[in-house]
């Protein structure tokens, strides 16, 4: 399967998991033209205030998307794996006011808005689902603004690594409660309000007491009920359909 197809199919399972679609529909996702793109790490796919005229799959990899301010310090606000459409809205907004960077070597598919526009015009239930994982993304940052406002550090770690479990594993990419996280200490801080020290202190504690271990760009848990307990998780933001897998939920 060719990283095209592979990234449509996880990202027509992400919103099939949401949204009923019949197989006429579930075709044409697949169908969606793109163009395969390599982006290097640390380097941004789509700048503060551009215009686009498609959107950014992810097939492979870690991508962010950040704002910056003046003095170029930058606050990440949502983390994408593969089968996350980052900029899906950008089909309606195509003025960016946030940016997307690599964290890692990724695989984008760039699939044209006028692609987007078509399949929309013919099937209104595609439409209906884009627009149902445009508002996941607005609950995953709802979330996000309450970890950074009212969680301390060793809750704010916890959280975002129950969600990125619970990510990988909707993807098939836990095994053994091990889950692939190719980030480093700074991109935490940028993501959790805190400094990379603290973000070293609080991994330290976690794996002290035996909860969570991060090494060779991977995260194992070990407690999955202390790291929850934590990190006080509910996955309802995540809007998992009726029948998650138990793993984790």
């Amino acid at each position: 399967m060719d990283a095209r197809t592979a990234a449509l199919t996880l990202f027509l399972n992400r919103v099939a998991g949401r949204s009923q679609l019949s197989d006429q529909e579930r075709a044409a996702i697949l169908n969606l033209p793109g163009e395969v793109t390599l982006v290097e790490p640390n380097r941004d796919l789509v700048s503060m205030g551009e215009i686009v005229d498609r959107t950014c799959l992810v097939a492979d990899g870690l991508m962010a998307r950040f704002g910056e301010t003046r003095d170029g310090s930058r606050q990440i606000s949502a983390l994408y794996i593969p089968g996350d459409m980052p900029d899906l809205y950008s089909y309606v907004l195509p003025r960016s006011s946030w940016a997307l960077t690599a964290l890692t070597k990724t695989t984008t598919v760039r699939v044209l808005h006028s692609a987007i526009h078509d399949i929309v015009e013919r099937y209104p239930a595609v439409g209906r689902a884009f627009w149902r994982d445009c508002t996941l993304d607005g609950a995953i940052t709802a979330e996000w603004i309450l970890n950074i406002g009212r969680r301390n550090a060793r809750s704010r770690v916890a959280h975002l690594l129950c969600e990125m479990a619970a990510r990988y594993e909707r993807i098939g990419k836990l095994e053994g409660m091990s889950f692939p996280f190719p980030i480093n200490q700074t991109h935490l801080a940028d993501a959790l309000g805190l400094t990379a020290i603290h973000i070293n202190r609080t991994l330290a504690a976690l794996r002290k007491a035996e909860i969570v271990s991060i090494g060779g760009r991977m995260v194992k848990v070990m407690d999955w009920n202390a790291l929850r307990s934590a990190a006080d998780f509910d996955p309802l933001y995540l809007q998992f359909d009726s029948n998650p897998v138990s793993a984790l939920l």
